[in-house]
């Protein structure tokens, strides 16, 4: 019943246009003082300052500012140079493109927003001046740039893995074949799209052309190979990891390149500084949330209400799947991540399921979140790019979305697809 309370008092707030993290807070502090008393008041502060200095969280502007320095070098042009040399001879060339470089950019940014307005500026104009609608053209990139969550590394991930308290590292393993799933899955309706609407390939396929490419991008593909490859041999951790993709990126588009457009690096920065304080306070009213539930015991309750029903994890998965692609529909990532984690890992510790297993689907189901409106932010940064209407877009989307829907239960019922490499690399 407190649970109900408290989500009608932010489903109200959000009515009236609080923001988020407000309203959390709001909802966290007004559950304290009626339980527990207006003396609590002076400690809401500081729960809020630990909830939000946790390690793991620097990853998260590090890896925003990471993207944003690709975004103000020509990093992302040499990718989408040599993404088009690969795959543009396919029909519907330029969508494949738009996947094949998200694929790259997820590598290195770990946010869809940014992959989106990185990538998007370049390919959904090009896509609309080779025969594409502007829907088709928002809806490919809106959905390509979806892999950065899924592939590592991946925002989304680090937060869960704090709000879990597991293993961001095993979370970025296991994202890394659903990731690719996810990739050609998308292929596959973009190829449905080509045929359907008669789009044209591109170019046709010369493997020196594809060297060519390979040779310019050769330091953008050293990125996440050093990255990526320090973080999973344990050399370094994420937060670390993070670090480094600043620093590489830095060197690649400053030193090497030599191209960094300074004036729209600041720009970036900003803009990243932006979004990293509505995740910090995101998190940080969080804290308020899972202080007020552990000392309530209500996920306990919670999960004994639900188990009382059924003990089948896969039945629960279900559960939690639908529950999640609606809050999807309604709350950004970080928000559903921060408001129903703390709820549910009781429950799905006690059914037995993998907590990197769960990690995933979340995670996934997250990324078709980001696809379907109201809230929908990658599909409505896509669209303000495109100049197309959401709903319009939206129902061309919906072959990128069944595609992401067949992964996300491939990846749920068949637990080998995202653990399999996690076992392999630690047991």
């Amino acid at each position: 019943m407190t649970i109900a309370l408290m989500l009608a008092g932010m489903v109200a707030l959000a009515i009236l246009n609080v923001p988020i993290a407000i309203a959390l807070g709001f909802v966290a502090m007004a559950a304290i003082v009626l339980v527990q008393g207006p003396d609590m008041l002076p400690n809401l502060a500081l729960e809020m300052f630990n909830g939000a200095s946790s390690f793991p969280l620097l990853a998260i502007p590090l890896f925003i500012l990471s993207g944003a320095i690709m975004n103000a070098s020509s990093i992302s042009r040499r990718l989408i140079a040599f993404a088009s040399a690969l795959v543009g001879f396919i029909r519907g060339g330029l969508s494949m493109v738009s996947i094949g470089t998200s694929v790259f950019f997820a590598e290195i940014s770990g946010s869809a927003v940014a992959d989106v307005a990185a990538l998007g500026t370049i390919l959904i104009p090009a896509m609309k001046s080779r025969g594409y609608s502007k829907e088709v053209a928002a809806a490919t990139m809106s959905s390509a740039a979806s892999l950065a969550i899924i592939i590592p590394p991946s925002i989304p991930m680090i937060l869960y893995a704090v709000m879990a308290q597991t293993s961001v590292v095993k979370l970025f393993v296991a994202g890394i074949v659903p990731g690719l799933l996810g990739a050609l899955a998308m292929a596959g309706a973009a190829y449905y799209h080509a045929a359907k609407y008669g789009f044209p390939r591109e170019q046709a396929f010369r493997l020196a052309e594809v060297w060519r490419t390979f040779k310019e991008a050769l330091w953008a593909f050293v990125l996440p190979i050093a990255i990526l490859g320090s973080i999973f041999g344990g050399i370094v951790t994420a937060t670390e990891g993070a670090g480094m993709a600043v620093a590489a990126a830095t060197v690649v588009g400053g030193l090497i390149y030599r191209d960094l457009d300074w004036r729209e690096l600041r720009k970036a920065c900003i803009e990243g500084g932006i979004q990293t304080a509505v995740v910090m306070l995101l998190v940080a009213a969080s804290a308020l949330i899972g202080t007020f539930l552990t000392e309530a015991q209500l996920p306990q309750a919670l999960g004994g209400a639900i188990t009382r029903i059924t003990e089948n994890k896969y039945v629960v998965l279900l559960l939690l799947n639908i529950a999640f692609l609606i809050l999807g529909m309604f709350l950004h990532s970080a928000a559903a991540i921060i408001l129903v984690i703390p709820i549910v890992m009781p429950m799905v510790s006690a059914v037995g399921i993998d907590p990197i297993h769960f990690g995933l689907v979340v995670t996934l189901n997250l990324a078709i979140g980001q696809q379907t409106p109201p809230v929908a932010s990658v599909l409505m940064t896509a669209c303000a790019i495109a100049k197309s209407d959401i709903w319009d877009t939206t129902r061309v989307n919906i072959p990128y979305i069944v595609a992401l829907l067949v992964v996300l239960f491939l990846c749920t019922y068949v637990p080998a697809i995202p653990l399999g490499l996690v076992h392999l690399f630690y047991g």
